[in-house]
């Protein structure tokens, strides 16, 4: 088990190293131009959903397909996760790094067999056609069968999350919400679950603990601290840039790559979710409204009166819980670095045909 984790955490490393850049960039674009954003911009902020819907799976699946064979690999790992973004209506970062690296180990079984057979001057006609055809199969078996799986993946989150709220194990609900939130199915759960059940909670009693399970800054924070503090390469290097964005600016997505490219480390976050969580309801903390973005000083604007030492309480618990589990987890299994070690990785895991 301990060697499938660290081949999915390197598999997956290779993928989101190459692209952290543009994930920083849309964090920023996030932060400064959303309507409840630094610097509200109603036009530059229509690049956000595209951006988050579009380019950056695009980018995982291209990066996945290149890691298994190349550019042909990367090709056809951006045409099938395209029918993946374009069949389902969440941030499919998930079927982007699965199906990416499946569909370029297909086209390299298959180039394998073929292009050593392929007459002289016939080439580029094998290589444009094989590709093509191939990547117009695989588009049509992504978008026909792929994509209700992952949607039923998604649903099966929240309403396991909706599941453990609904019969009061309110810490346990951490595990599905953390899960979902680093597939960035956030808002799916946040908006569709989770502050549904606040507002009504909240018009009773004047607050709600269902606005803190998924919007608490602190086990982002810390985690983002143990690769700071433990980390290696890019990893430790975009940490503190990550941070400001996370902490202060509220997008919390800017973090999730950091567990993708590290699975294991989702223990981290379990680890700073549910201490926040136990403490939350042993001091009967709320917020009287949903924070967005979740940064800490829309946390602040939600507080309670004499809520401060609740709420916050809960999220300097979470940082530390999830900075001492991500160091020790860093410790014990270092994230590995290159890609043409992750590469290797993958080779390691393909079937022989």
């Amino acid at each position: 088990m301990k060697e499938s984790i660290q081949r999915v955490g390197g598999a997956m490393s290779g993928m989101v190293i190459p692209n952290i850049g543009a994930f920083i960039a849309w964090g920023l674009i996030t932060a400064l131009y959303i309507p409840t954003g630094w610097l509200p911009n109603e036009e530059l902020s229509t690049m956000v959903g595209p951006m988050i819907l579009t380019l950056l799976p695009l980018l995982l699946g291209y990066t996945g397909g290149k890691m298994v064979h190349g550019h042909r690999g990367g090709v056809i790992g951006a045409i099938v996760t395209t029918a993946i973004i374009v069949a389902t209506s969440s941030p499919q970062f998930l079927g982007a790094m699965a199906i990416g690296p499946a569909a370029a180990w297909i086209l390299k079984q298959i180039d394998s067999r073929l292009q050593d057979n392929i007459p002289e001057g016939f080439e580029m006609l094998y290589d444009n056609f094989s590709l093509g055809i191939l990547g117009w199969g695989l588009a049509v078996l992504a978008f026909n069968i792929i994509s209700p799986i992952l949607d039923a993946i998604t649903n099966a989150l929240g309403n396991g999350a909706a599941a453990l709220v609904d019969s009061g194990l309110v810490p346990l609900a951490d595990i599905p919400i953390e899960v979902a939130k680093v597939l960035f199915l956030n808002n799916a759960v946040n908006q569709g679950v989770l502050t549904p059940l606040g507002a009504a909670e909240s018009a009773e009693t004047g607050q709600s603990i269902y606005f803190l399970l998924e919007t608490n800054p602190g086990p982002g924070l810390g985690l983002l601290l143990a690769y700071w503090f433990a980390g290696t390469g890019m990893w430790k290097e975009s940490a503190p840039g990550s941070i400001i964005i996370h902490f202060f600016g509220g997008i919390h997505e800017i973090y999730f790559p950091y567990v993708l490219g590290h699975p294991i480390m989702i223990i981290a976050m379990w680890a700073g979710g549910i201490s926040a969580d136990l403490w939350f309801v042993a001091t009967g903390a709320g917020l009287v409204g949903p924070p967005s973005p979740g940064s800490i000083f829309a946390y602040i604007a939600m507080l309670p009166k004499g809520g401060a030492f609740a709420v916050l309480g809960g999220v300097a618990i979470a940082t530390a819980a999830s900075a001492v589990v991500g160091v020790i987890l860093l410790k014990a299994r270092p994230i590995k670095e290159t890609d043409a070690g992750v590469e290797a990785t993958i080779e390691s895991n393909i079937p022989t045909v």
